[in-house]
């Protein structure tokens, strides 16, 4: 379902021009400045405001709610035009907003080239299915840094609900046109502040986090911590010993137990295997 379809509109678009702008309170200044004919209040099953919608002169435009809560003005606006409320599942109406603003992105953004050596499919999905099994119903789990998508694929194949995300625009557009990456399941944010954006999730990857060195550690501890935090069991890859050492220690300080060990069937990519869960 579309965003336009569960406003019941043939057209709308976001006031915010990307998903990581979700949290910019700012948005809200915005839309209060419409010159507003008609309104529309979403709201969630627990009546929890989702979106706002407006109609001036160049259409349907909204904000959404998922990661900010409406300002005053904008609901004296939406009482001033005597505007109608519909209602939604808080669930639906994410997805919806995901795959509006990965249609944006592979629209505006160039994908990256094709990065995926074919073997690492195979490869990734016997550690993750060696590591938790199949999933035999709907489970979400988030596919941290997930770059051009192939951690996604590979839970997809497993049976689990992929949620991903990436910093990288390019690579995204790349997994998205591959397919790898589905757009009702993809952002693209910072992953050192994830938590802004989701509700936790049961467990979580983070496959072959990138070269942790003196001048990134401060920020791959921070995305380790932030994916730590979201869920209660949690796979992470590296390719060298020392790294892998240095998320299990982040992990610690989060107060999960960590197990490292190696991974000789991938020696390039997930050499060192980070295992945690809640202790």
């Amino acid at each position: 379902m579309t965003i336009a379809e569960i406003f019941e509109l043939e057209d709308l678009r976001f006031v915010e021009p990307s998903f990581a702008d979700l949290t910019d309170s700012r948005f809200n200044a915005l839309l209060a400045q419409q010159d507003a004919r008609e309104g529309r209040l979403l709201l969630d099953e627990a009546e929890e405001p989702l979106a706002l919608a407006f109609q001036g002169a160049d259409g349907w435009i909204a904000g959404s709610f998922l990661c900010r809560h409406p300002s005053v003005p904008l609901i004296d606006l939406f009482e001033s035009v005597n505007g109608e409320i519909f209602q939604e599942n808080r669930a639906v109406f994410a997805a919806a907003v995901r795959e509006y603003f990965s249609n944006v992105l592979t629209a505006e953004v160039p994908p990256a080239i094709e990065d995926l050596n074919p073997a690492r499919r195979g490869i990734l999905g016997a550690l993750i299915e060696n590591t938790w099994g199949s999933c035999l119903g709907e489970e979400t789990c988030v596919d941290c840094c997930c770059g051009s998508g192939v951690g996604s694929l590979v839970l997809r194949d497993l049976g689990y609900s992929p949620l991903s995300y990436d910093n990288d625009a390019a690579l995204l557009s790349r997994g998205l046109l591959t397919g790898r990456l589905l757009p009702a399941e993809t952002m693209c944010i910072n992953a050192m502040v994830a938590s802004q954006y989701g509700e936790p999730s049961p467990k979580g990857i983070g496959i072959m986090m990138g070269d942790i060195n003196t001048f990134t550690q401060d920020m791959w501890e921070a995305i380790a911590k932030e994916l730590f935090a979201a869920t209660r069991e949690t796979l992470i890859t590296v390719g060298r010993e020392p790294e892998a050492r240095l998320v299990a220690a982040w992990g610690e300080e989060m107060g999960r137990t960590v197990e490292v060990k190696e991974n000789p069937k991938d020696p390039i990519y997930d050499l060192w295997v980070c295992e945690a869960h809640i202790a």
